[in-house]
């Protein structure tokens, strides 16, 4: 799987009718068309995805729609979000995290305490770290492993795309890493103090 299909089929997700679960289970249907190899090489791209999300200008957007209270793992499950909303979004998120103010599920949380938030408008969703996994285990007959021949299969792949010359150990998809970089739509949006908890 390169690139281009990666995000055929995550642009697909982004489209998809019905809640985070339905999607998700769509996202695991496709991957059992494929080859479990293919599962390994959509996790890779995920991950190098979230990776190139994983900016200071990024985290600073994150932390402010969540009113500062924005974890660790929260911005993981932020950058999981961010890839889930497409390509396009991705992107523009990427090279402008103050575009986050545009993005249709950014608005929807406007004015409104982080309380009454229902679980499938937070911009997180850990549960798209764990679709590739599902699949490949299913097609391997490997659910009782704990994940350790899925893990196998992901670090074969990255080799494999990385001995291929799709990318250099350590390069970002965009290369994009921001430095105190400014939110002014999103600080108007979400002002500290104002979102409840």
């Amino acid at each position: 799987m390169n690139d281009d299909a990666f995000w055929a089929l995550i642009d697909e997700l982004s489209r998809r009718p019905g809640d985070r679960d339905e999607r998700l289970e769509w996202l695991g249907g496709q991957l059992l068309l494929r080859p479990a190899t293919e599962s390994a090489e959509f996790q890779v791209r995920l991950e190098r995805a979230c990776e190139a999300a994983d900016t200071k200008g990024l985290w600073t957007a994150a932390n402010r729609v969540e009113s500062g209270s924005c974890t660790d793992d929260g911005f993981h499950y932020f950058t999981l979000w961010l890839v889930g909303q497409g390509r396009k979004v991705y992107e523009s998120v990427l090279a402008d995290p103050d575009a986050l103010a545009d993005v249709p599920g950014i608005r929807l949380l406007v004015g409104r305490p982080r309380d009454d938030w229902h679980d499938d408008e937070w911009p997180e969703w850990e549960e798209l770290d764990y679709v590739a996994q599902d699949a490949y285990d299913e097609l391997t007959g490997q659910e009782d492993d704990d994940g350790e021949e899925f893990l196998d299969a992901v670090e074969e792949a990255e080799a494999a795309a990385e001995a291929a010359g799709e990318w250099e150990e350590g390069d970002e998809l965009l290369g994009a890493r921001q430095e105190g970089v400014a939110i002014p739509r999103l600080t108007a949006l979400f002002p500290l103090g104002t979102s409840g908890s």
